[in-house]
């Protein structure tokens, strides 16, 4: 019997795994889907949010002013991409310079670091290309981005560094009450758990009506983005957010940690939990949106757009909590924005939960804080490159052009402790296809390097989904 069961492999199920690993624990990780990260972790603005906007004494105010402040350090210590850049909400009228003043209010009462108000002239300096309508803005330094997945992988990564097991392409079909904790009925096998976390985002009460009553819904609400080349980098500085409405913080422009520019998201609340389509409609209301932030922004230089689902719950607030009814089974659930920001918090504190259930847990004397350096080839000195090179030449063979991405870190991918096993795994991981051609000249060699070192036929390998086959068999002999 396992003492802890996380199902979701996620942002929060990864900060989970990780944070647990520091402990003597047999900790096992489900995920439905080929990869880690596969859900709302992989569709999302990529902000670290500063704290200003929850409403003081609840889990999300919290959870984000806390887990900002954890960024750096572990940033550094599992080498995943984040900057501290700012963000600004941005007034564009009198009317709207109260909305301001009252998430400054918000902020100051949140205990926000410099938190403040800026006016016109010196709003223009900081951000050159913002709309000349705009009047003031909420500057909040400590706001970033980050590469969520990313920063997922690195979680997971650690996590099973540090002896957590995760097991994918496992559904959970059914979890059963048995003495001294729960069965887990799955589409692979059967595991026993003394202790179950629910990290499951959009599923998150689906698998609570497992073990218990109802006592929350989740509705998954889409929300559709451009990605703009980075060609559009310069026009950016901070996180740009325009003043909120009730279906959340309104359409933002931001950088992306890799030079992009991040359009979006719209907020349609929907019965589908699996529908990721972007529509033309939505799409023109983000359009038109972002414009009113920067204007100049050029949306012909737009390589790809994308749809995520947050979980919105009925609650309105994060639900982090042991089930009253069902001892030992811990909800962590309707994590919607700030999600992302608060997932280091949220983690400790459920660590917290499950050593109360469990009880007589020992600290874990050979965990290892950092995980195996992670090379980006292009970024590296002359001296180093010269070193990699000598040590596998496939570094020195670029496949990827627009990214600059060479076989060698496509490789390094495939074959760390939660290597990668499809095209959008190796993408996720080292931004092939990630360009302004978007895999259209890459994508082919990236599916015979996985074929070649997984020991598969090119037929094999999919997309990203187990039945995304991109291949089928040959047209020619």
């Amino acid at each position: 019997m396992q003492d802890i069961l996380i199902v979701g492999a996620g942002v929060i199920g990864g900060s989970i795994a990780r944070e647990l690993s520091k402990y003597n624990l047999n900790v096992v990780v489900l995920d439905k889907e080929t990869d880690v990260a596969n859900g709302t972790t992989k569709a999302n603005s990529a902000i670290v949010h500063a704290g200003y906007d929850a409403t003081a004494g609840t889990l999300m105010a919290k959870y984000n002013a806390l887990g900002n402040s954890m960024f750096d350090k572990l940033s550094k210590e599992l080498d995943f991409p984040f900057k501290r850049i700012g963000s600004l909400v941005v007034a564009n009228s009198e009317e709207e310079r109260k909305h301001i003043e009252e998430l400054l209010e918000r902020g100051i009462e949140n205990e926000i670091p410099g938190v403040k108000i800026i006016e016109k002239d010196e709003l223009q300096k900081v951000e050159p290309k913002i709309n000349k309508s705009a009047v003031a803005a909420l500057l909040a330094p400590t706001g970033g981005i980050v590469g969520p997945w990313e920063m997922t992988i690195a979680l997971m990564e650690n996590a099973v560094d540090n002896g957590v097991k995760l097991d994918l392409n496992t559904e959970v079909l059914d979890i059963e009450k048995i003495e001294g904790g729960y069965r887990v009925i799955t589409n692979q096998k059967n595991y026993e758990a003394k202790c179950i976390i629910n990290a499951s985002g959009v599923y998150a009460d689906k698998i609570h009506r497992m073990v218990a009553e109802e006592t929350f819904k989740i509705t998954p609400r889409r929300g559709q983005y451009f990605v703009l080349d980075k060609t559009q980098g310069e026009l950016v500085n901070h996180v740009i957010f325009q003043c909120p409405t009730k279906l959340g913080k309104g359409v933002l422009v931001t950088p992306t940690v890799h030079g992009n520019v991040l359009a979006g998201p719209d907020a349609e609340d929907l019965s589908d939990r699996t529908n990721l389509a972007t529509t033309s409609d939505r799409l023109d209301f983000v359009r038109k949106h972002a414009l009113e932030s920067i204007e100049e922004l050029n949306f012909r230089e737009g390589i790809r757009n994308f749809a995520g689902l947050r979980a919105q719950p009925s609650t309105n607030d994060f639900i982090v909590e042991e089930v009253e009814d069902a001892k030992g089974f811990i909800d962590v659930a309707g994590i919607k924005s700030p999600g992302l920001s608060s997932a280091p918090a949220i983690a400790a504190d459920v660590v917290e939960i499950a050593k109360e259930i469990l009880g007589n847990v020992e600290l874990n004397k050979e965990f290892k804080p950092n995980r195996r350096k992670h090379y980006e080839f292009i970024t590296e000195t002359a001296e180093k490159k010269a070193e990699l090179i000598g040590q596998d030449r496939r570094y020195g063979n670029m496949i990827c052009r627009c990214e600059n991405i060479t076989e060698g870190e496509i490789v390094d991918s495939i074959h760390r402790n939660v290597g990668a096993t499809t095209v959008d795994g190796v993408k996720k991981r080292c931004r092939p296809g990630m360009g302004r051609c978007q895999g259209g000249f890459c994508g082919p060699r990236i599916q015979e390097i996985l074929a070649r070192e997984l020991g598969k036929s090119l037929e094999e390998i999919v997309l990203d989904k187990a039945d995304s086959y991109i291949l089928t068999g040959e047209t020619k002999k």
